[in-house]
């Protein structure tokens, strides 16, 4: 026998969803009483978006088995709800902060290094393989493709819709305050492997003579031996995170 279960997409969900806006519902059809979690992902919507789900005005979880006629409202991550006692489904992340990034991410993979995070990249990781490192490194999947974040195994994740670098990093200062965690030139940007300060006299055969006479500071990475130094590449990258900095009173 057929049902259907009425659903409201509310906040930056309701653009996800096959409906378009917050003021329009849903109906969802289905057979049995299948999980609150399957029905929300087979309407567009990753679990890892959502943060509370309400069934009749009821918070429950994403097990919830749904009844024909359920009343369902969906929302997105820290929305302000009057409702006694409240699920919260989005985890706390894990510490410290270590990210994953799909193919889609590789500027924000760069980036997010030079802010000083553990973030693991390359350009030809498989989803299965980002959902199964996700889950044995304990690192939070950044990514535009929200097939990858309907994954069961997938429990750390948050969905980037916008293109544009400095929106994605107000989503990650929004979700996990990314932005107050800042430890600049700590780790390399073109591995991830950490940044360790090396005296310019045991590189000197790898450096230019201008380099070795007005350079003092040295930077080398632990994984890929690339040395780093404060030349023009690295004032604009220094210009970049005090701008950064600025702008978040840091």
């Amino acid at each position: 026998m057929d049902h259907s279960a009425h659903f409201q997409f509310h906040g930056s969900l309701a653009k996800l969803a096959v409906t378009s806006s917050a003021e329009e519902t849903v109906d969802y059809s289905f057979n049995g009483h299948p999980a609150v979690k399957d029905a929300i992902e087979a309407l567009g919507v990753p679990h890892t978006e959502v943060d509370v789900i309400t069934v009749n005005g009821q918070s429950v979880g994403l097990d919830h088995s749904l009844e024909g006629g359920d009343v369902v409202g969906v929302f997105p991550f820290a929305w302000r709800l009057d409702c006694e006692p409240l699920v919260r489904l989005i985890p706390s992340p894990p510490e410290p902060l270590s990210f994953i990034l799909d193919v889609h991410l590789g500027k924000l993979a760069r980036r997010l290094r030079l802010l000083g995070f553990d973030t693991l990249y390359r350009n030809d990781f498989s989803d299965p393989e980002i959902a199964r490192r996700a889950t044995a490194e304990g690192r939070i999947v950044l990514t535009r493709d929200r097939g990858l974040l309907k994954r069961k195994t997938v429990r750390h994740g948050c969905l980037l819709t916008s293109g544009d670098l400095q929106q994605q990093l107000e989503v990650l200062q929004n979700r996990y305050g990314v932005l107050d965690r800042i430890k600049p030139l700590v780790r390399c940007p073109v591995c991830n492997g950490p940044l360790r300060e090396v005296d310019k006299t045991e590189i000197a055969d790898q450096l230019q003579p201008k380099t070795m006479r007005h350079q003092h500071d040295f930077r080398r990475c632990v994984d890929c031996g690339k040395i780093y130094w404060r030349g023009s590449h690295a004032e604009k990258i220094l210009a970049w995170l005090r701008q950064i900095r600025g702008r978040r009173g840091l």
